[in-house]
C-alpha cells in the first residue's frame, strides 16, 4: 500500500491508505487539497474582514443610492402603497417589495446612518463570501491557493461598503440559494431564489439553467412545486401592493421591458444611443440569448446524456443503462427500483457548473451593465476560468 501523509490546517499529520492504485493515490490528494481549501477560506475571512473594515475607516463614502433607498423606506412606512407615488432622488421605485422590506430593517437597525449602513455592509460581505468560499471548497475545480481571487477586487469591496448597493443583498441570497441547490435541496433553494429576485430581478438570469437542473433532478410533479413555491412567496411579499394598487406594482417592480439610459452603460458604450434603446436591438440580443442557452443546454450542459431531450426523458426508459456514462448524475435508489421516477442526485459541481454559465450568458446578452452589476458574476469568474484549457498565468490575469 501507499502511504500519503499531508498536513491539516491545524497542523496534524493525516495518514491516508491507498491499496496501492492510481485511483487511491487520487482520492488522497483530493482529501488533502479539500483540507488545504478549507484551511485557506477560513484564513481569507479573516484577512478580508480587517481589510474590508479598513477600507470603511479609511476611504470615504460614495453617495449614489442609499439616499434614494431610504427615501423609497420613508414612504412606504408612511402608508404609500401605490408604487407610482414610491420615489427617491433618482427616480422612482423599480424594485419588488422584497427590496422595500430588507432596507427598511436596514433602515431601523442603522437609524438610517450612512456609517451604520456601511458597517452592516461589512458583515454583510463577510457573510457572502463565507458562502461563496462554501461552494467553492464543495468542488473540485479551483485550487486551494487561487481562492484569494474570490478576494482582490476593488470594486467589488466598493460595490459592497461604500455604494451599499441592493445588488449586494440580491447576490447574498442567491448564493445561499446555490448552496442549497448543491446538496439537490430544490425547494429549501427556490424560497431563497424567489426572495432573491423580489430583491433585484436580475436573478432571473440564473432561471434557465435552473429549471434545466430542476427537470434533470426532480419530477415533474416536484418542479411544478417548486415553482409554485417560488411563485407563492413573490404572491405573499406583495400582498399589501397587490391589494391595493396591483397593476402599478406588477408594471413597475417586474418591468422586464425598462430600457436603460445609455449614458451608464458599460457593456454597449461603443453602441450609438438611437440603436442601443432601439426594439431591434433588445430583439437581436434576445435571439443571442436564447440561442447560447439552447446551444449550452444541448452541446455542454447535457452532452453526457445525449442532448437536451434525453436528458429530459432519461429517467422515462426503464433501462438504466444511459445513466452508466453520465458523469454528472449520481442514479438514486428510487430511480433504479421505477422507470416511472425522475428522481436524480446532480453533483455540486454539475449545478455550480450550470448556473455560474447560464448567468454568465445572461451577463453577455443584457443590453446595459451598470458599474455595480460586476458583482452579478465576479464571484463566478474563477470557477468559469478554472472549467477552461488556459494556462494558469492567463486565467489569473483574465479574472483581473
Amino acid at each position: 500500500c501507499v502511504c500519503v501523509w499531508g498536513g491539516c490546517g491545524e497542523g496534524i499529520p493525516v495518514l491516508l491508505f491507498a491499496m496501492g492504485t492510481r485511483h487511491g493515490v487520487a482520492e488522497a490528494c483530493h482529501y488533502l487539497g479539500k483540507r488545504k481549501s478549507t484551511s485557506m477560506a477560513c484564513l481569507l475571512l479573516l484577512l478580508d474582514c480587517l481589510f474590508t473594515s479598513a477600507i470603511v475607516a479609511r476611504v470615504p463614502y460614495t453617495k449614489i443610492d442609499w439616499d434614494a433607498y431610504m427615501s423609497q423606506v420613508t414612504g412606504f412606512l408612511g402608508g404609500e402603497r401605490n408604487y407610482a407615488n414610491l420615489r427617491g432622488d433618482t427616480g422612482p421605485l423599480v424594485y419588488p417589495a422584497g427590496f422595500l422590506y430588507i432596507y427598511t430593517a436596514i433602515a431601523y437597525v442603522t437609524g438610517g446612518d450612512v456609517f451604520a449602513g456601511q458597517v452592516f455592509f461589512v458583515l454583510l460581505y463577510i457573510l457572502n463570501l463565507g458562502i461563496v468560499l462554501l461552494i467553492y471548497t464543495r468542488i473540485d475545480v479551483v485550487p486551494w491557493w487561487a481562492l484569494c481571487l474570490l478576494c482582490l477586487s476593488k470594486r467589488v469591496h466598493s460595490i459592497f461598503v461604500l455604494r451599499l448597493f441592493n445588488d449586494c443583498i440580491a447576490m447574498l441570497l442567491v448564493h445561499v440559494a446555490l448552496a442549497f441547490f448543491q446538496n439537490n435541496k430544490w425547494n429549501v433553494g427556490m424560497i431563497f431564489f424567489s426572495f432573491a429576485v423580489s430583491v433585484k430581478m436580475n436573478i432571473l438570469l440564473y432561471a434557465p439553467a435552473l429549471l434545466l437542473l430542476m427537470l434533470k433532478g426532480m419530477t415533474f410533479k416536484g418542479v411544478a412545486m417548486a415553482l409554485s413555491t417560488a411563485a407563492l412567496v413573490q404572491i405573499l411579499l406583495g400582498l399589501p401592493f397587490l391589494m391595493s394598487y396591483p397593476v402599478e406594482y406588477i408594471t413597475r417592480a417586474f418591468n422586464l421591458g425598462r430600457v436603460f439610459i445609455h449614458f451608464w452603460s458599460v457593456n454597449f458604450k461603443f453602441v450609438p444611443g438611437e440603436v442601443f434603446v432601439s426594439k431591434e436591438f433588445a430583439m437581436i440580443l434576445l435571439v443571442m440569448h436564447l440561442s447560447l442557452l439552447l446551444i449550452f443546454a444541448q452541446y455542454k450542459w447535457c452532452r453526457h446524456e445525449g442532448g437536451i431531450l434525453s436528458a429530459l426523458g432519461l429517467h422515462a426508459l426503464p433501462n438504466g443503462d444511459k445513466t452508466s456514462h453520465t458523469q454528472d448524475i449520481i442514479p438514486s435508489t428510487e430511480s433504479l427500483r421505477s422507470c416511472h421516477s425522475r428522481l436524480r442526485t446532480l453533483t455540486a459541481e454539475h449545478v455550480t457548473s450550470l448556473l455560474f454559465t447560464g448567468n454568465f450568458i445572461g451577463i453577455l446578452c443584457a443590453r446595459s451593465l451598470h458599474y455595480q452589476f460586476y458583482c452579478w458574476y465576479f464571484y463566478s469568474l474563477p470557477f468559469l476560468l478554472w472549467k477552461t484549457s488556459f494556462p494558469v498565468p492567463i486565467r489569473a490575469k483574465a479574472r483581473n
